[in-house]
């Protein structure tokens, strides 16, 4: 099967009588796209930015629809939306206690495993690493040096001009992911307990750079929290599969 990667080529085109069947978009752009009298049996679509934006279905915005559901599914997760300490606090203690039962009850022998080309329970753990590293420590406490080297990156970090050296290349083993990912979910509990609302409006440096963007210290913490629900709804959906 052919692949495009990288192409500006179908910007603004118009297709008519074309086949689609079984085509797989990744990290690609397809923001203002029109599909009329289309078959879409099956289409199956997974945005981080989803919420970001609207999605219309027959003259219908299902973003809410999609957002109410999955709340549904993850009990706590319209917390991640909170805006004060309190809030917050609560919103990321049952965050964790949502993972934490996601890691005892996964076995071993699947932690490694993946499903096609996205990433396995200790991968995921090792992401979330990088995410409070880039948001806590970088983002609101603006260290120098804020990453731990078993951090996995993004892809597409590297062409943002990132300086990817300081991972590590030997993947760790799952009991150093463990320990690395209870120290930083420590530091986010320790940060949370004495944070207040003054700190939480302070103004912050987008630690991944690009745009105008500019997160307050309470928006940091929410992006760390929708990480955190993102993710557990990613390798749940996986381990699934797997099981």
């Amino acid at each position: 099967m052919t692949t495009y990667s990288g192409t500006k080529e179908f910007e603004g085109a118009t297709f008519v009588n074309a086949s689609f069947k079984g085509a797989t978009l990744r990290f690609s752009d397809a923001s203002g796209v029109s599909m009329r009298g289309v078959d879409v049996d099956g289409l199956d679509i997974d945005s981080h930015d989803l919420f970001f934006g609207s999605l219309v279905v027959n003259g219908v915005d299902v973003v809410p629809l999609v957002d109410a559901e999955l709340n549904r599914q993850f009990p706590g997760r319209e917390l991640q939306n909170a805006q004060t300490p309190e809030g917050l606090r609560e919103a990321w203690v049952v965050a964790q206690a949502a993972w934490q039962e996601t890691v005892v009850d996964t076995p071993r022998e699947l932690v490694d495993v993946h499903v096609e080309d996205e990433w396995s329970l200790a991968q995921t753990l090792r992401h979330l690493v990088l995410a409070s590293d880039g948001w806590l420590r970088c983002g609101i406490q603006q260290m120098a040096q804020p990453f731990h080297e078993i951090g996995l990156i993004f892809t597409g970090a590297e062409d943002m001009g990132f300086d990817v050296s300081i991972f590590r290349l030997d993947p760790p083993s799952y009991e150093e992911i463990l320990t690395v990912r209870a120290e930083r979910q420590q530091q986010v509990t320790d940060f949370l307990s004495t944070v207040t609302a003054e700190l939480l409006a302070e103004e912050r440096e987008n630690p991944w750079g690009g745009g105008e963007w500019r997160p307050s210290v309470g928006d940091c913490i929410r992006v760390i929290l929708e990480e955190e629900w993102a993710h557990l709804r990613y390798i749940r959906r996986d381990l699934a599969l797997l099981r």
